[in-house]
């Protein structure tokens, strides 16, 4: 795994005279729904002589620096591989997702806050970026296409939602606020994946085994697994009663 430099994005690759591309165009209804944690961190990639909302073709990336473009996603990479895959044809394309170790959650009502901010129990990993890589394994084999994982801690809003399902309390969440980037990774390739183990991993493995290496829920080894082997980084070794065991390619 290759430690990045948040504050200074590492750059790489052709300069920006190859982009047919014009920087910040009209407002874009892409803007005008913008979240504070989206904006926070396209402001972090464009600074430093870099542009935001660059037309680049027939897409809009969140900030070009330096003939990188870099596009900010908070939610699920599902449906992103035609945009993906498009700009990467075009040049050095990162593609940037938060995950928060730490989130305050703050709940309001329509007279104003409820109750008192509270800390949430869960805990995000860089390596749970597993979670999204599953929507594209494929995408990493590209030499233009890599990944940044940015480890941050967030403020939460949530609102009463009394058409939302009672057992998940009616709160809806309505906004992510950036409160601090604490640690990052760049994913070049697959095989970075294996950056994030914390133990000796031997071959062939299971999800079992995985997940112990990684000091990991055996659900986050599964989705990893799936990245390896849809990547071509390993093959189906065998089995083990009906686990299927991994090796390298």
């Amino acid at each position: 795994i290759v430690l990045s430099s948040l504050r200074e994005p590492s750059e790489y690759g052709m300069a920006g005279a190859f982009f047919n591309c014009y920087a910040n165009p009209p407002m874009s209804i892409g803007i005008l729904n913008e979240g504070p944690l989206h904006a926070a961190l396209k402001a972090t990639y464009a600074a430093n002589g870099g542009s935001a909302e660059v037309q680049v073709e027939q897409f809009v990336a969140d900030a070009v620096r330096n003939g990188t473009m870099y596009e900010v996603q908070t939610g699920s990479f599902s449906g992103l591989g035609r945009k993906m895959r498009s700009l990467a044809e075009v040049g050095p394309v990162v593609l940037v997702h938060p995950i928060a170790r730490k989130k305050l959650i703050i709940k309001r009502s329509d007279e104003g806050p409820w109750g008192k901010p509270r800390t949430s129990p869960k805990h995000g990993s860089l390596v749970h970026i597993v979670n999204e890589l599953v929507y594209m394994p494929q995408m990493l084999n590209h030499p233009n296409f890599s990944v940044e994982v940015v480890l941050t801690e967030e403020q939460e809003i949530r609102i009463f939602d009394p058409k939302k399902n009672r057992r998940r309390g009616g709160w809806r969440v309505v906004e992510r606020q950036l409160l601090d980037i604490v640690d990052g990774v760049r994913l070049h390739q697959m095989e970075d994946l294996y950056g994030f183990l914390d133990s000796e991993l031997q071959e062939p493995f299971g999800t079992r085994q995985l997940a112990a290496a990684l000091a990991q829920p055996v659900a986050i080894a599964r989705k990893m697994a799936y990245c390896l082997r849809h990547a071509g980084v390993t093959e189906i070794a065998g089995k083990q009663g009906n686990a299927l065991l991994y090796r390298n390619v």
